[in-house]
């Protein structure tokens, strides 16, 4: 086990060929920071030649939430044009890193935002049933848009724009998660992580080529949809978004409750 200084911990068992990160800042709810984003991007990048992890599993610490995404007390300078875009997320998922090795996220707790970057480049999704997932880009006067093109690969449109519109106001529950594709399993609170890390072991017993060109194969079947949707997605922001001083008087003034389906 190693941990980073930005928030990261990477476990491996070498006997089953299994490796495990988890976001370790439970007392930010694990929001990504700066430090963060580059381990995760590091960690994912050192398992491309690493041939004793044959499957990973990505998680959080606590039991508060998997990840609350970007953390808000990082200040991200943008540069003034609408057709350049510094996202601090972009890459921090495994395929971003060109990692083709089966990633499973094991969510407990809170899973918005940013953290969808994660949810939408892992093969599949194990939650408990106290997970949540929610988008709250607009009610902050922020576009939801690379998190709204990963979430459309893993359910149904409708269930997407229900969630990117509703920002705060509704959080979708691990149950509703379930019935519409968004998660593979649903577990007992707490039991997230052991179920994934089961299915891992699995996975990672199989011949390693076999998995991965499986895996490559998944991708390549939305691909061409998706690069598309996320090539738009920096001008969509940087147009939609309101600027960060009105973004961060919407977050001290949000009303506190929310609808659970």
């Amino acid at each position: 086990m190693r941990s980073g200084g930005g928030g990261l911990s990477v476990g491996i068992d070498k006997d089953t060929g299994v490796g495990v990160l988890t976001l370790d800042r439970p007392g930010k709810l694990n929001a990504i920071g700066l430090d963060t984003a580059a381990e995760l991007a590091a960690a994912w990048r050192e398992f491309r030649y690493d041939d004793t992890v044959r499957a990973l599993v990505v998680t959080g610490a606590g039991t508060r939430a998997f990840s609350t995404g970007i953390d808000r007390d990082v200040e991200v300078p943008q540069p003034n044009s609408p057709y350049m875009v510094d996202d601090p997320l972009v890459a921090i998922g495994p395929k971003a890193n060109d990692l083709w090795k089966p990633v499973i996220a094991a969510v407990n707790g809170i899973a918005c935002g940013g953290a969808f970057y994660l949810l939408g480049e892992a093969e599949f999704v194990v939650a408990d049933e106290t997970a949540t997932f929610f988008d709250p880009h607009t009610t902050y006067g922020m576009v939801s848009a690379y998190e709204s093109v990963y979430m459309a690969q893993r359910m149904p449109v409708g269930e997407v724009a229900r969630m990117a519109l509703m920002g705060t106001a509704e959080r979708m529950s691990a149950r509703r998660a379930y019935e519409v594709g968004l998660v593979s399993e649903v577990t007992s609170p707490g039991g997230a992580l052991a179920a994934a890390v089961e299915c891992a072991a699995v996975i990672a017993s199989y011949p390693a080529e076999a998995v991965q060109g499986t895996v490559r194969a998944l991708w390549l079947a939305g691909e061409a949809g998706r690069a598309q949707a996320l090539a738009h997605a920096p001008q969509l922001v940087s147009l939609g978004n309101l600027p960060g001083e009105r973004q961060a008087s919407l977050f001290s003034g949000r009303r506190p409750g929310f609808r659970l389906r």
